[in-house]
């Protein structure tokens, strides 16, 4: 189900113009001007956001904070349920992230599961999740049918570009398929050659530049809503691909948790504005055309990995 940027674009310009003061959208000399970024989060309404569901929220928690990973099921549901249950066995527990590559990503899982690194140590072992798993690179056929909310610009990376429900996503409608886009932050899962080795055991964010020549090639899962400083500013590994090449580089992972599984005392309550609103068009928008002090060339094009999803605390 596609949903017309350019229909929720205007119903949503309007929207915001009556329910904002005409000071808030004044340019110099009181004319009119379109609403900044700023703008349009300022005025969304209680329904504009939802909450995170606990049931595909991941908390990896480690010494210096929280990182919260939104799941994205509808991409790819067997590899998620694996990664539940390697969660739900504890096998992240004690681990590390082993790989930290400028402009590149940041990885964890087993650091002793890789032969190639010299280790002589046994790797974790595998209690009831499944060691392989078969790619989810996309989902195809079927994929045109997920809700999606389009972007009106060219996509180098894909025919169509935009959202589906709280994640940058990509589509081809004339091979009925559809793929999670590789953005910042985006969440994926390690492999090997083989397109079928993966199975969520080893994982990794995006911490630089939008990889997108990796769609279609990895199995995206989701992506980081929350903590994102915690990945990005680690130490660069200085071995081939940026490994930490010492064992006390790593840096240890406290422990993995379904928010699910959390009391909710512990929790981090978090709300996602939704992408299929009027206020997420004129979000759009607003990216798509700065309008801000600072700009002074509206370029009126953007990119998938450019338009921001907000994320606030609940309640807010």
């Amino acid at each position: 189900m596609e949903v017309e940027f350019r229909r929720l674009g205007a119903a949503c310009f309007a929207a915001l113009t009556c329910m904002t003061t005409g000071a808030a959208f004044a340019a110099d000399g009181g004319a009119a001007r379109p609403p900044t970024m700023a703008d349009v989060v300022k005025a969304a309404k209680p329904s504009d956001w939802h909450a995170l569901d606990p049931a595909n929220t991941l908390y990896l928690d480690l010494k210096a904070g929280r990182v919260v990973i939104e799941l994205a099921p509808a991409f790819a549901p067997n590899h998620i349920a694996n990664i539940k249950a390697l969660v739900r066995e504890g096998y992240f527990d004690g681990l590390a992230i082993v790989r930290v590559q400028d402009n590149y990503v940041a990885q964890w899982g087993d650091p002793y599961a890789d032969a190639r690194r010299g280790e002589a140590n046994q790797p974790r072992s595998i209690k009831t999740a499944r060691r392989a798993i078969k790619a989810e690179f996309s989902v195809s056929p079927g994929g045109d049918k997920l809700p999606f909310v389009r972007l009106p610009d060219v996509d180098g990376w894909a025919a169509q570009s935009g959202f589906s429900g709280d994640f940058p996503s990509a589509r081809d409608p004339a091979l009925g398929q559809a793929w999670l886009a590789h953005c910042y932050g985006t969440v994926g899962v390690g492999r090997d050659l083989d397109a079928d080795s993966g199975s969520g055991a080893e994982m990794y964010a995006v911490i630089g530049q939008a990889p997108r020549w990796l769609e279609r090639n990895i199995t995206a899962v989701g992506r980081v809503v929350q903590g994102m400083e915690l990945l990005s500013s680690l130490p660069r590994g200085g071995a081939n691909m940026g490994f930490y090449d010492k064992p006390e580089q790593r840096v240890k992972i406290e422990r993995v948790r379904l928010a699910a599984d959390v009391p909710a005392a512990e929790r981090t309550n978090l709300e996602i504005m939704r992408t299929d609103t009027p206020t997420f068009a004129a979000l759009i928008e607003s990216r798509r055309n700065r309008i801000d002090e600072f700009y002074k060339v509206p370029l009126g094009h953007i990119d998938v990995c450019g338009v921001p999803i907000p994320v606030r605390a609940s309640g807010k």
